[in-house]
């Protein structure tokens, strides 16, 4: 299963996102979504899950659970906003994934047996951070891989 992976859109779904995600099964966007128009944006091309983020004080994307966790292809997945904010020790929960936003920083890295990733931010450009996307595959019986696609912008 091919899942594409957001966050931090802060209001601006960019052109380039959406061919980016061309072919996913699914999305998941982990907060500071800041309209709910992208959500119905990337609802067009696969399902979303979505949780909301610390610039969603209000409207719609308020709404939106603070954390959600996911059971896809046998594997358990985690979304949350700010890794920071982990209240659980994933492994012995079982989680396959930890997904998380909020830094705008692209990272994957594993910790016992553990997947934490994050796709970095597709919104506005912060700093001198790159504009990326994420793509997480998942197969039953192996371990999840992560990609980070980093965006041509114009």
């Amino acid at each position: 299963m091919k899942i594409g992976v957001v966050s931090d859109t802060h209001g601006l779904l960019r052109p380039e996102v959406l061919p980016a995600l061309a072919g996913v099964e699914r999305i998941l966007h982990l907060g500071d979504v800041g309209d709910p128009a992208i959500l119905k944006s990337l609802e067009k091309l696969a399902p979303v899950t979505a949780i909301h983020g610390n610039v969603d004080r209000s409207g719609p994307c308020s709404r939106l659970p603070e954390t959600e966790v996911l059971l896809l292809e046998g594997h358990y997945i985690y979304m949350l906003h700010d890794v920071q904010t982990l209240h659980l020790d994933p492994a012995p929960a079982k989680f396959a994934a930890v997904l998380y936003g909020h830094s705008h920083k692209p990272h994957i890295a594993h910790r016992k047996g553990v997947l934490y990733f994050n796709p970095g931010s597709c919104g506005p450009r912060r700093f001198e951070l790159p504009v990326s996307i994420g793509l997480l595959t998942l197969e039953k019986n192996s371990n999840p891989s992560a990609e980070i696609i980093h965006l041509d912008l114009p």
